[in-house]
């Protein structure tokens, strides 16, 4: 509704759109409706009417981003009640006095606004809270926000003393708000302690407001940052973040979020965060906020052009886009210009020193992850993760890597590395080199090949120079009287040739070479782990070509053939070298993954845990890390939960350091899910599933692996109860589940994304995921999920009050539980259909008990026909709950309760059908054993509480004492919920009818 196509011309109808635009969201929209009401209203020649309309136009004003315009009609109410103190009433005038304290705070970040102007506002807001004999504390709390603000720390300390120690009343600031100011005030001290236990009550949820805890969770994420609790600031951002965003009225928090991103490795984020509240920037409608927004939008973009991003687009205000260094500059000399104009009103440099500190803050961590979605800044070299110590490769004596003159000392460590199969090798060959040419000494003709060779691996990214290194290595060692070396490093420069891109011309170098050194080992003049190095690189490169032979699969089996042959002489040779084992492993590895491809993953499982085996036996647990990680893949498709944990757990240790970005995501995604499978702690599968996401998101191209990533953790945090976050992560999966996933997949993360939102009281929204997976679902063979989604949703707008779409939700659900031959599903879907009629008027009562009667109905049948014991009591048991629930629904549809205002004894009719019922359903769970105790109890205790409105307080007081007698003594022998709280209703019971 807008002022020109819908103007109010009645002080009734103003009032009506007043109240309307009350209800409407917080924005520019609900905030410029207001001003055209406060207009609307001068016309009326109502002046409560306009008094009303500029007080619901402060409270626009103060919950957006132009808190700075409430001063004008403030200004304006004053004089109202000035000239007219009568025209206020209890409530108007409680209101006017508490939109004094939204004026001070106003006033103080306005620097365009006297120093002496603000002063002035204090005595008078005494004044008047002194007449209205309201306590002092919000007065003491309003002067302490002005000296901290100043930066007079001394007075600003007593007057807190002042604040706390005056009395709480009705005009006070509710405790989660006061908390939020006492704590920023010990968290600017950098005591962080005291801070974070102060805000305490709210952060656990014991005190809450419109604004909290949505501040004090920003607040609170620099002080966790500077104790090191990163894990608690990662949970703090997550939910602050879904709280914050989009707010106008909480600038200063989305700031401390950007603040966060910058400082903890999450610049991206901190870019997208900006990004979608640059608008922000050029408000000037709060320029304390804007300062805030400001101050952290330059430490955010300083930190992208230290990164190397100085030249990327981001955001400007209106759409336009420059680059970070340009918006730097712009973001800085606004910061800088503003908090001068504030430390010059208010003669202290407190507020340019802050922003000046801010600015220059520099990061607690490189990466935090957060395990929502977020775009890179861009391709280039990524940390990985450090070897762990116990499983780090020994390392090498100070003379390999301090340039020693020692050649002897390097050339042995070298060649030490070399059978050990070293991972830092090459490093002790470059050594060599170095020092060989540095001092002019020459090698002799093996150690001369050695290096060459090692060069040639050094060389590997250019194949054009690694090859004719690997052939001069070649011709180095047959000078040195080592044919079988040299056919060796002409296998590698065939092997490289082929990867390269010439593959027929490597294979067929390849075929000969294998010839060759075949005859070699056959005369005792190459060995045997150089024999089959080269039948692996032939293996090696005939599998790459297998997509495009003529016949895959039979090409497939004869490379199956020839891998078990390399392995059967690779066994018959492994004690000739300690790195035959070695050999035998690689072997085993190449094999087990081309079976793993054709199917037969149980027997690629056991030859890769048998090469894991040869590289512990071979004294080279790194080269078992792939071996591990392989395993831990297919164990975890075999479902073999246990043995995936312990396989994936072996790579992370042994392979930490050595494996890209993206396999460290599904390492640490493989273990999430084995922990999970085996039901295990729900904080290390997040744990887990948390080091997948940001490992994923560090290598281009994973988004997939990503989105499965934070689907694992959405579903650990939801586990967890911890339903904000579970609730970010899923909102952020959800985008690349559906581009590359299964729809299972995105009906997961939406079902479990509606548990998370009505778990944290947005029923609508919760409703609207659980339709979505719903309407996927239905297109499915099975429809349980169909099913299930559909009384989920039913649920969540049963709790909107969206009473007809609550019922079509439940009627679809009812429809598919009797088609999947489910009756106490269905029945369930029934009676929540009957509870909604009861509540609509123009079906009421008579509707209601029909459904309950369609419910028995349907519970009766399938109890006459259940095949089971267990059925059978399951459905008894459901048939009781009926019962119960059509007396209770008996109950409620009365309009009054039996006694001297039922004139036509309609109440007492109802109430003794209603325990009729309840004696139906005592009777028949009596039949049943002790799991149904609870059941029967409280349906004793239902029936005791319809005596006694029946009047008859000896029955009632009879069937009180049997459920005390059920559950034992007083003393609780049985430590059961349920069971103490029905002992506690038969006592209260008991107590009301004396």
């Amino acid at each position: 509704m807008t002022y020109e196509n819908s103007t109010p011309h009645t002080v009734e109808s103003i009032r009506r759109a007043l109240w309307e635009n009350d209800a409407e969201p917080k924005g520019p929209a609900r905030t410029h409706r207001a001003e055209e009401l406060v207009a609307l209203a001068e016309t009326a020649g109502d002046r409560q009417l306009l008094l009303d309309a500029l007080l619901d136009l402060i409270s626009a004003y103060q919950f957006s981003s132009e808190s700075g315009k409430t001063l004008v009609p403030f200004s304006r109410l004053l004089r109202m009640w000035d000239e007219n103190p009568g025209d206020f009433s209890g409530p108007a005038l409680h209101r006017l006095h508490w939109r004094f304290k939204w004026i001070i705070y106003s006033l103080t970040g306005n620097p365009d606004i006297p120093l002496d102007a603000v002063r002035r506002w204090l005595p008078d807001m005494e004044r008047h809270y002194r007449v209205a004999g309201y306590s002092l504390r919000p007065v003491r709390a309003a002067e302490f926000y002005l000296a901290q603000h100043r930066g007079d720390d001394a007075l600003a300390a007593r007057l807190l003393e002042e604040w706390t120690g005056a009395d709480r009343d009705r005009m006070s600031d509710c405790l989660a708000c006061e908390l939020n100011e006492q704590g920023a005030w010990h968290a600017d001290r950098e005591d962080d302690e005291r801070a974070l236990a102060t805000w305490a009550p709210v952060l656990k949820g014991e005190q809450s407001c419109a604004e909290q805890p949505h501040l004090i969770l920003a607040l609170s994420l620099v002080p966790l940052l500077r104790l090191g609790r990163f894990d608690e600031a990662r949970r703090n951002h997550l939910r602050g973040y879904r709280l914050a965003r989009g707010n106008g009225s909480l600038v200063p928090a989305l700031a401390r979020h950007i603040e966060f991103c910058a400082l903890t490795g999450n610049e991206a984020r901190g870019l997208e965060i900006l990004a979608e509240h640059a608008a922000y920037l050029d408000n000037d409608g709060e320029p304390l906020s804007r300062l805030e927004i400001l101050s952290a939008a330059a430490l955010l973009l300083r930190r992208l052009v230290e990164l190397g991003h100085a030249d990327r687009p981001v955001p400007l205000p209106g759409g336009v886009t420059v680059t970070a260094e340009q918006l730097l500059a712009r973001t800085q000399e606004a910061a800088d210009g503003l908090a001068r104009r504030f430390d010059e009103r208010n003669g202290t440099g407190r507020v340019g020193t802050w922003a000046a500190a801010r600015m220059a803050s520099t990061p607690f961590t490189d990466r935090l992850p957060l395990g929502v979605r977020g775009a890179r800044l861009a391709a280039g070299s990524v940390a990985r993760p450090k070897p762990a110590p116990e499983f780090a490769p020994e390392p090498a004596p100070v003379a390999a890597e301090s340039g020693s003159e020692d050649l002897a000392a390097l050339l042995a460590e070298a060649r030490r590395r070399t059978l050990a199969q070293h991972p830092d090798t090459r490093a002790a060959w470059r050594a060599v080199a170095r020092t060989a040419e540095r001092t002019g000494t020459e090698l002799d003709a093996s150690a001369r090949a050695e290096v060459t060779y090692h060069a040639a691996v050094d060389a590997l990214d250019d194949p054009d120079t690694a090859i004719p290194l690997f052939r001069r290595a070649a011709e180095q060692f047959e000078a040195a009287g080592d044919p079988g070396e040299g056919a060796a490093g002409r296998v590698r420069a065939a092997y490289t040739t082929a990867v390269s891109g010439r593959t027929e011309e490597g294979l067929a170098e390849l075929d000969a070479l294998c010839g060759q050194l075949r005859t070699l080992h056959a005369d005792g003049r190459a060995t045997a782990r150089q024999l089959t190095g080269a039948l692996l690189a032939h293996a090696r490169v005939r599998l790459g070509t297998l997509p495009s032979a003529p016949d895959p699969d039979e090409t497939a089996e004869a490379l199956v053939e020839e891998l078990r042959a390399v392995l059967r002489l690779a066994e018959e040779h492994r004690t000739e070298d300690r790195r035959m084992r070695s050999r035998i492993a690689d072997t085993s590895c190449l094999l087990g993954g081309l079976l793993a491809g054709r199917g037969d993953a149980p027997q690629a499982a056991e030859l890769f845990a048998r090469a894991v085996e040869l590289y512990h036996e071979a004294a080279a647990p790194w080269f078992a890390a792939e071996a591990e990680a392989r395993l831990a893949e297919l164990s975890l498709a075999l479902r073999r939960p246990q043995q995936a944990e312990k396989a994936a757990r072996a790579a992370l240790d042994h392979g930490a350091g050595l494996f890209e970005p993206l396999g460290c995501a599904h390492l640490h995604l493989i273990l999430a899910e084995a922990l999970a499978a085996t039901g295990q702690d729900d904080n290390e599968v997040a744990g887990h599933a948390l080091e997948a996401t940001h490992w994923a998101d560090e290598a281009a191209g994973s988004e997939g692996l990503a989105a499965w990533a934070r689907l694992v953790l959405g579903g650990a945090l939801l586990r967890l109860r911890r339903f904000d976050e579970a609730a970010s992560v899923l909102e952020s999966a959800l985008p690349d589940l559906q581009e590359h996933h299964h729809e299972g997949q995105v009906v997961q993360a939406r079902w479990w994304l509606g548990e998370c939102l009505d778990a944290l009281g947005d029923p609508r929204q919760a409703s609207e995921q659980f339709l979505l997976a719903a309407d996927i679902a239905k297109g499915w063979d099975g429809q349980r999920d169909h099913a299930v989604l559909a009384h989920l949703a039913g649920d969540a707008l049963n709790g909107t009050g969206l009473n007809e779409q609550a019922a079509a939700a439940y009627a679809r659900a009812e429809e598919l539980w009797r088609a999947l031959g489910r009756p106490h599903h269905a029945a369930r879907a029934v009676r929540a259909q009957a509870w909604l009629a009861l509540r609509d008027t123009g079906r009421g009562l008579p509707a209601a008990r029909d459904l309950m009667a369609t419910a028995e109905q349907l519970l009766t049948e399938a109890v006459a026909e259940a095949a089971d014991d267990d059925s059978h009591a399951l459905l008894r048991t459901e048939l009781a709950g009926t019962y119960r629930q059509t007396g209770e629904l008996l109950v409620r549809g009365c309009a009054s309760e039996p006694g001297d205002e039922d004139d036509d004894g309609t109440a007492r009719r109802a109430y003794e059908e209603a325990l009729g019922y309840a004696e139906k359903a005592i009777t028949l769970l009596a039949s049943l054993d002790q799991t149904a105790r609870h059941d029967r109890t409280g349906a004793q205790l239902m029936a005791a509480w319809l005596e006694a409105d029946l009047g008859r307080g000896s029955a009632a007081d009879t069937r009180a004492r049997a459920v005390l007698d059920d559950y034992g003594d007083e003393d609780g022998s049985e430590p059961d919920a349920t069971a103490e709280r029905r002992r506690a209703e038969a006592r209260a019971l008991l107590d009301s009818i004396g």
